[in-house]
C-alpha cells in the first residue's frame, strides 16, 4: 500500500528525463537495485520495487508493465521497449483455488525486448538476444538468438556488425 501511494506521488509525476536519478532513488528507497545510468520511464508500472534489479545503462521504456511478484533481474545495456509486459507469477490451474506460483525472470546483458512483447514467468533471456515486437515468450531464449511470434520461435542468430 505504501509503494502504491508513493508511486503516484513521488514517481509517476516526474516524467522528464532530467528526473531519471530521482525515479531511481525512489525505487532504491523501496528496495530496488538500480544500476548506474539506468533509465526507467515514469509511465513504467512496477508492482514490487523490492523484486526488481536493473543493470547499468539499461532502460525500461514508456508503458512497460513490470508485474514482479517474483524477482525480475535485468542485466546491463539492455532495452525493454515500450508497452512490454514482464510477468513473474502465474496460478496453478490444476488446483481448484488457483494458488499463486511465483517464478523469477532473468534478462541478461545486451538484450533488446522490442515493443509490446510478453515475457512469461520463469523465462530466461540469454545475453545479446533479441525478442521481436509483439512476441510472447514462454520458453528460455538462448544467447545471441533472435526470436519472434506467438509463441516466440527462433528466427536467426544475432550477429553484430562492426
Amino acid at each position: 500500500m505504501t509503494w502504491n501511494g508513493c508511486y503516484w506521488i513521488l514517481f509517476r509525476p516526474f516524467n522528464l528525463n532530467l528526473f531519471n536519478g530521482w525515479r531511481a532513488g525512489v525505487l532504491r528507497i523501496f528496495g530496488a537495485k538500480v544500476g548506474y545510468k539506468a533509465n526507467i520511464y515514469a509511465s513504467v508500472k512496477i508492482w514490487a520495487p523490492w523484486n526488481l534489479e536493473i543493470g547499468d545503462y539499461s532502460s525500461m521504456g514508456p508503458g512497460v508493465d513490470c508485474y514482479n511478484q517474483g524477482k525480475i533481474i535485468i542485466g546491463n545495456n539492455t532495452v525493454i521497449s515500450q508497452k512490454t509486459y514482464l510477468c513473474a507469477s502465474t496460478h496453478d490451474f490444476t488446483i481448484s483455488n488457483f494458488p499463486l506460483i511465483v517464478k523469477f525472470i532473468e534478462i541478461k546483458d545486451q538484450v533488446w525486448i522490442a515493443a509490446a512483447a510478453f515475457i512469461a514467468p520463469g523465462v530466461s533471456i540469454g545475453e545479446g538476444a533479441v525478442v521481436g515486437a509483439r512476441s510472447a515468450v514462454f520458453k528460455d531464449v538462448a544467447a545471441w538468438e533472435v526470436v519472434g511470434g506467438n509463441p516466440a520461435c527462433f528466427i536467426k542468430q544475432r550477429q553484430i556488425k562492426e
